[in-house]
């Protein structure tokens, strides 16, 4: 499977890049919504970030509890009750004089409901494609989401405009429910993947034989940790720049689809493992200009730059997938996922705390000098192996 015509060909291979397209819309729309809201109410950069990435958080509490039942739940049932969970809590999100308190319950609850999805997710891209298509596959799910994201953010920011941000998040969550709706009428019922009843005790288990191998420990933080860090930085966009939020989003949108498009499709599998320290460091090193406070061009050429480095995320999960036995591909990429969403979480929020002491792209330069430091130090773990093959 080498082409996209291939991928597109496989059975409901489109129901799920549909599906996960129109989740991904809603996300993009509603977060922008959501961190505007908070914003205008409070003018905190922290809460504005929190808003945004702080239901993150909920990420790991779910993955170290629930991941479990990410391969012993009927994926399309799981995909379309979280994407109806999702529309609900958005909708109570748009609710006039919700308390603030109250706004991030809902938003840390949906976070531990989405540590769900992932695994449920690309669980399932592995069973509709063959091994050799996995990489493609998932590549241009992450183009989707560049793609929703350029669109997302460009037509979320008029809706900001034009609706109101209670507004754009009721639109979210109406691209919630027809997520649901794809989701049911497009894929065909599947038994769970695993036998047995889920439960934080056989999470717990997986989780720590996932972790117990040093290569597979190393390519999880480095998927983790700096990717979380430079999303930090794009928390403070909406503090940064309050008017062009949107665009400079859209534009790391842009970069991470053109990374993603150009290491998926065109680079061979020779050239991969060289590629991923350069593109590793390219994430964090643009964003050191933010040290200068440099004027809205050129930091938005600096995003769109730094972007393209998120690339390096697509090949770690490649070179995960190699190092962990089928049985348990579900539960390694939901933990993958769980754990970058976290991560995101934290750099939010530590971004937006040195954002407050400091200045927005103070604060910017600071985590990309910090996820440029981490990257190097892991670099020794992520040398090219002889021969990738799956630990116990």
């Amino acid at each position: 499977m080498r082409t996209y015509r291939d991928l597109f060909r496989a059975p409901e291979y489109t129901p799920l890049f549909a599906s996960f397209t129109v989740q991904a819309s809603a996300q993009t729309v509603s977060g922008l919504a959501l961190g505007t809201l908070v914003y205008d109410a409070t003018r905190s950069p922290l809460l504005s970030a929190l808003s945004m990435f702080g239901g993150s958080f909920a990420q790991m509490a779910g993955a170290l509890t629930l991941l479990s039942a990410a391969d012993r739940l009927p994926p399309r049932t799981a995909l379309a009750c979280m994407a109806l969970l999702f529309g609900a809590g958005t909708a109570v999100l748009a609710v006039p004089g919700l308390p603030l308190a109250a706004l991030f319950a809902i938003v840390l609850g949906l976070g531990l409901v989405a540590s769900l999805g992932s695994g449920v997710r690309y669980g399932l891209l592995s069973e509709i494609l063959p091994e050799e298509g996995y990489l493609l596959g998932r590549s241009v799910l992450n183009m989707a989401v560049g793609t929703t994201q350029i669109c997302g953010f460009a037509v979320g920011g008029v809706l900001v405009v034009a609706l109101s941000p209670r507004g754009t998040l009721l639109a979210g969550a109406a691209l919630y429910l027809l997520t649901a709706v794809v989701a049911v009428t497009g894929l065909s019922r599947r038994p769970p993947r695993a036998a047995g009843r889920p439960s934080p005790a056989e999470t717990w288990r997986t989780n720590v034989r996932l972790l117990s191998s040093a290569p597979r420990r190393c390519a999880y933080l480095a998927m983790w940790v700096p990717n979380g860090l430079i999303v930090g930085c794009e928390a403070l966009f909406v503090s940064y720049s309050p008017h062009h939020a949107g665009l400079l989003l859209a534009v790391g949108a842009v970069g991470m689809l053109v990374g993603d498009t150009v290491t998926g499709r065109f680079v061979p599998p020779r050239l991969r493992e060289r590629l991923g320290p350069p593109l590793r460091l390219l994430l964090a090193a643009p964003y050191l200009l933010f040290a200068v406070d440099p004027p809205l061009p050129l930091g938005a050429a600096a995003v769109l730059l730094a972007s393209v480095g998120y690339a390096a995320t697509l090949l770690l999960q490649e070179r995960l997938m190699a190092l962990t036995p089928v049985s348990l591909h579900g539960h390694a990429l939901g933990l993958h996922a769980s754990g970058m969403l976290t991560m995101q979480g934290v750099g939010a929020a530590l971004a937006g705390g040195v954002a407050q002491a400091t200045s927005p792209t103070a604060a910017m330069a600071i985590m990309a000098a910090a996820s440029v430091a981490v990257t190097l130090a892991l670099a020794p773990g992520l040398r090219p192996l002889p021969a990738l093959r799956p630990a116990n």
